[in-house]
Parts: C-alpha cells; structure tokens; sequence
C-alpha cells in the first residue's frame, strides 16, 4: 500500500485489530507484548507505511524536559484553563508540556500514556473526570504503576483515589450541594439536571451532591428530570431541547457543567423561553466566557488555573512516600442574573 501523508496510531490499531494501547507498546518496544500481536501490528505498520512522530521521538532524548498532559478536550474552556495553570509552573521550572486530547474515550488515554512512557517523560498529569470502568481502571495502573517505580511523576484533576497517585480534587459534590442550597434559598422547588454521561465520575459526583441537598430540604429530584447528554455545548443544547419538548414544568435548570449550559441557553432562547424569566439555569466551573453571556451565569466557581498550578507541582515535586497526596480545592457559588425567585413561593411558572 502506498504511504499516506496522515497515517497515525489508530489506523495501526484498526488494521492490526488490537487496542492503542497495545499497538503503541509494540511498536515502542517498553512493555511485553505477545509475539502474535507484535507481529500484527508490525505487519499493520508496514502495510499502512506508518511513520512515528519524528518531533515526538525526539523528544525522548530528552526526557527530563518534557511533562505530558493529557486530558480530555482542549478545546473545552474548562481544560484550556487548566493547562493553563500547568503550563505556568512548568515554563517557570524550563520544562516543556506535551498536551493530548483523548476526547473521553478511556482507550486513547491509555495508549497515551503508553506512548509518553516510551518518550521517558519526566511526568505524566492526568485532566478530568475519570471512568465508572473497572477494566479501565487496571489497564491504566498497569501503564502508570512500572512508570512510576521507573521514576517517573503521575499527577491527576478531579480523580477518586483508585490509581493511589498524587491528586487535586475540586470538591464537586460540595460546590453542587452549595448550589442546590443557594437555588432552595431563592424559593425554588422544581429542578431539572442537565448530565453528562453517568460513566464519568464528576458527573456521579455533582448530580449527587445537587440531588442529596434536595433531599435533605424534603424534595425529591426524579429520575425524568434528569436528562443526560454528552459533555459538551452541543450536548447541553440537545438535553435542553429535549426537557423543553418532555414539556417538564421545572423554575430551575442545572446544568453539570458551563459548557452545557451555553448551549442550553440557546436551546431556551430558540424555543422562546426567557432566561431568568421563565426558567433559571445555572451552571459549574466558572469558565471565563459565562461572565459575558446574557444573562451571566450562575455557577460554582472553580479556581481553574490554579488547579492547574497545584497538579504541576505535585509532580515537579515528585512524591518519596507511600501514600498518595490529595488537595482539595473547594468552588464558591456566584450568583449572577441567569437566576432569579420563581413566580411565587411554590415554584409554579
């Protein structure tokens, strides 16, 4: 087959019908792998004409200037701020970041880290919510475990404590508890979530949280007025649709994220509800845009960039002991005009 100018890793993985993960440690030659399967992938690569990353390799000379990143969107305002933060303390300390999206899908971020383990990066920090996946789980502590006993840094954001590394944890059920009480505070009593999906642990985390606040004000949250969606503007946009034509007679919406709740602003606006008029809606993470929407939003404001800031430098500093360290950031409702009392006590529209 003639060379293509944009083979990558996946086109590997795809003919040679295995996972990233092991396409990536075949071909970088740093873990074991069954003969047969280092033997179809070898074929695959020949056969596609695939060609690593000469930068990337490069970079492995290198090792002890190079951090990877790893999260699951860049584009996403939420990550954007939080490499950030990373980028800061590690141009301070002459390191150069590696970033990847893996667009939450759990198999791309194993063959990630896979691949920076090949390219003996010095660190490996890991963004965003992880994954209701047991198999995941052990396939991730098998690439991360004989790295760090190899002397490399794991650093992790808003992860449970399963992979026993170093992480910064936003308080996501606190801050969506705080929220549910301040929207209780204003006379609201029918509450509508806008989720992602239930496989990502800081979905669980804030959907709980909202949910245990407004049980413990004696109000219960059904299950049809939660609607879950993928975590992005589009997907707040299509679960707000969908509330709106279910015809769910709810004052208040929260959104599990801000990126969702842009997008369900728009649905709100094009269906010719008014915002805080008719519904309120507020959001999660406080990313810088949802200060200029009209009407701001209300949301649990998350210090991103220093997130970002704490994550790099749990691994610049590495970790000699046995047990992993854990910093708990903590997020701050902020009221602003996407939220206002309902038409009456009861919460009636």
């Amino acid at each position: 087959m003639d060379g293509r100018p944009h083979v990558t890793l996946e086109d590997v993985a795809r003919v040679a019908e295995v996972s990233l993960a092991t396409a990536s440690r075949a071909l970088n030659g740093t873990t074991k792998v069954r003969s047969d399967l280092r033997e179809r992938v070898l074929a695959a690569a020949e056969e596609l004409a695939y060609t690593p990353n000469a930068h990337a390799q490069a970079l492995a000379g290198a090792s002890h200037r190079t951090v990877g990143v790893i999260c699951h969107d860049v584009s996403d305002p939420y990550f954007a701020s939080v490499a950030r933060g990373v980028m800061r303390v590690a141009g301070d300390n002459g390191l150069l970041v590696m970033l990847a999206s893996t667009f939450r899908d759990p198999q791309k971020e194993i063959a990630y880290v896979s691949t920076l383990r090949a390219q003996r990066a010095s660190a490996i920090l890991l963004i965003g919510s992880g994954f209701e996946d047991r198999a995941w789980e052990r396939a991730l502590a098998a690439e991360i475990d004989p790295y760090r006993r190899g002397g490399g840094q794991v650093a992790v954001v808003s992860r449970h404590r399963s992979l026993r590394v170093d992480c910064v944890q936003p308080e996501n059920r606190e801050g969506a508890a705080a929220l549910a009480r301040t929207l209780l505070g204003m006379g609201h009593r029918s509450f509508a979530v806008l989720a992602g999906p239930r496989s990502l642990t800081t979905v669980i985390d804030r959907l709980g949280g909202f949910r245990d606040a407004l049980a413990e004000a004696g109000i219960e949250l059904p299950e049809s007025h939660v609607v879950e969606s993928s975590f992005t503007r589009d997907g707040g946009y299509a679960a707000m649709s969908e509330l709106i034509e279910r015809g769910i007679d709810a004052t208040c919406v929260f959104a599990v994220t801000d990126v969702m709740a842009i997008g369900a602003l728009t649905a709100a606006r094009e269906a010719g509800f008014s915002v805080p008029g008719d519904v309120s809606l507020a959001g999660f993470d406080d990313i810088p845009v949802v200060r200029d929407l009209t009407p701001p939003l209300t949301t649990v404001a998350l210090p991103l960039e220093q997130i970002g800031e704490r994550a790099m430098e749990l691994a610049f500093r590495g970790n000699r002991g046995t047990r992993s360290r854990v910093l708990r950031i903590s997020g701050e409702v902020v009221v602003r005009a996407s939220t206002a009392p309902p038409a009456d006590a009861k919460g009636a529209r």
